[in-house]
């Protein structure tokens, strides 16, 4: 970014997002590197409650709310609109978290991924219904604990891989994100804004309270994520060119997961198995790749 982008700020404070939250992180990196031009489609869920509240809103962009299903919906709606006015400038974002992407809103997402509409898809995710009282989702990963899945009965699934999902629907970019590495999620909304056609661009959002840590720890454990492999940092174009963007020190997964209340009750052997899965994605993963860019 250059020094007038970063005075730029359409996310303004006092938003009421809870104390630690990415998401707001997530948000005004985006925003800033999206510009002025830019409309907002927003779903329910966390960043849908805190934009969306009458009759005030901390956003500085024009932006519109839509149920919780149809974020794919409503943006390919805004981009048509736009090009039917000629107007090839304004970029449209639509934004929901997990929940809104990998259940609720699959079937828009999935539709105007085929359809190929250019727009930016953006998925902030914490890893659980964090809006409504942490609730799992499929994105919620395999042995935590939420208030759906107690102690006696930890989430036994793994976590759907949303972005394989994506990659399969041959578009034109696909990409991840965390707010530890900011100017390498500021170089791929960049480019998203740059490509034509459907962009997807899939981000990591810890929550202290869902995941009960201390709200100081967001960075560190977003960053011990890409590290530890758990969250690799990549990008891949059209459905087939694989560049991964930060070669991970190979930390033990334990690091990342002790701080955290919703692994507390990890079974003896438990902690071995996630690492044992973690380094058969990652072997996986690399099997498609590129070396890191310099």
């Amino acid at each position: 970014m250059n020094a007038k982008e970063l005075l730029e700020e359409y996310l303004d404070s006092g938003h009421g997002c809870c104390p630690g939250c990415a998401m707001p992180i997530v948000m005004r990196t985006a925003f800033q590197a999206l510009g002025e031009k830019t409309i907002a489609v927003i779903t329910a869920g966390c960043f849908g409650t805190i934009s969306g509240t009458f009759p005030t809103s901390p956003l500085k962009l024009a932006t519109y709310n839509t149920p919780f299903a149809s974020v794919g919906a409503a943006a390919s709606g805004v981009r048509a609109a736009l090009d039917m006015k000629g107007d090839t400038k304004t970029a449209v974002l639509g934004i929901a978290g997990d929940g809104g992407t990998f259940d609720i809103g699959i079937q828009a997402l999935s539709a105007a991924a085929e359809r190929n509409e250019d727009f930016i898809y953006l998925c902030y995710d914490n890893e659980a219904y964090m809006n409504t009282g942490i609730q799992r989702s499929s994105a919620t990963p395999w042995g935590a604990w939420t208030t759906t899945t107690p102690p006696a009965n930890l989430k036994s699934q793994p976590k759907k891989d949303i972005v394989e999902i994506m990659v399969a629907h041959r578009i034109p970019y696909v990409a991840t994100a965390s707010v530890a590495y900011l100017e390498d999620f500021t170089r791929k909304l960049k480019k998203a804004k740059e490509t034509r056609g459907f962009k997807f661009i899939y981000a990591f959002s810890p929550c202290p309270v869902g995941w009960r840590f201390s709200s100081e720890l967001t960075i560190r454990l977003a960053r011990l994520a890409v590290q530890t492999k758990i969250f690799p940092l990549y990008e891949v174009e059209n459905g087939a060119r694989y560049i991964l963007n930060e070669e991970p020190e190979g930390i033990p997964v334990s690091e990342y997961l002790k701080p955290q209340g919703r692994f507390s009750f990890l079974r003896e052997g438990d902690m071995e198995r996630i690492q044992e899965n973690v380094d058969r994605e990652w072997k996986r993963l690399m099997s498609r790749m590129e070396r890191p860019r310099p």
